[in-house]
């Protein structure tokens, strides 16, 4: 595993697509064929380059890849609109399918992290290990409500330019720089038909937020798994992880420094080092 210090450029990486969902769905290849499978899911509102900084720390080991959801990136967007956890789970099925996944590790952060579980519950056998990066584990009621109401929100910009300025990372408190955030807002538009320029997702993925536990996962996943925390993020909280460990003993956690929510923008470093390490003692 390759955890030297990771400068802020992104690596390279291949388009493809696979058919899942009875959608196109696009996801990078960062390399190594013939490696054991490594994919990368990203969060809501999010899209594969979230994974740009910390792929090369994981290609002298595996065959990386990274997922567009659909509704997300390069993906296609569901018509009529179909964004619930369960359909994007379905859809994780499907690809791991398609691309004949076997033994791979997948590496999911926020909202992919609550996808990646219930697919891990649902369709146990392909997959070795887990890590869930900064996920919220227990979407209460009022959190998706105020998910659904910022679903409502549409913005619009004259360039691609005015976009990458104005883009911010949800939530606040990132660390990463603004070469990284730069990187991830150019990645993050794409022009409209009116000549606008708007965010590559849809925003019908938040307005179809609804509220799931996701605790009851961990009493069917037997694989070993890893919860990353950001060193200053709220959500994977000692109550949740002593909750997680209850029903699944099994379960590690990883406190990454210098980092939020968003854990391998603002520190790739230390993120590579945290999961680098959990890949190896479960090798």
């Amino acid at each position: 595993m390759n955890t030297q210090k990771v400068a802020a450029t992104p690596a390279p990486a291949t388009s493809a697509y696979v058919q899942a969902g009875g959608l196109k769905l696009h996801y990078l290849d960062y390399g190594s064929a013939g490696r054991p499978p490594l994919l990368f899911v990203h969060g809501g509102a999010a899209h594969a380059h979230w994974y740009d900084f910390v792929a090369a720390g994981f290609t002298a080991d595996f065959h990386v890849r990274a997922l567009d959801h659909r509704g997300h990136g390069d993906s296609a967007w569901s018509d009529p609109p179909e964004y619930s956890t369960m359909r994007l789970a379905e859809d994780l099925h499907e690809v791991t399918e398609q691309l004949d996944l076997r033994d791979f590790v997948l590496i999911a952060h926020s909202m992919g992290g609550m996808v990646s579980l219930n697919y891990a519950a649902k369709f146990p056998g392909r997959m070795s290990r887990l890590v869930i990066v900064d996920s919220t584990l227990r979407l209460t009621d009022d959190r998706a409500a105020m998910m659904r109401e910022r679903g409502a929100r549409q913005s619009s910009y004259g360039t691609l330019e005015d976009l990458a300025a104005r883009y911010k990372l949800m939530p606040s408190g990132s660390t990463a720089g603004p070469e990284v955030i730069n990187h991830i807002a150019r990645n993050a538009g794409r022009r409209s038909e009116d000549g606008r320029w708007r965010h590559k997702f849809d925003r019908n993925v938040y307005t179809q937020r609804a509220s799931i536990d996701g605790i009851p996962c961990f009493e069917k996943i037997r694989v070993p798994t890893l919860l990353v925390k950001g060193e200053t993020s709220p959500r994977i909280s000692a109550e949740i992880f002593a909750e997680v460990r209850a029903v699944a003993p099994q379960v590690e956690l990883a406190e990454v420094p210098g980092s939020d929510h968003h854990v391998m923008l603002d520190n790739p470093a230390g993120f590579i080092d945290a999961v680098g390490a959990f890949l190896k003692r479960h090798a």
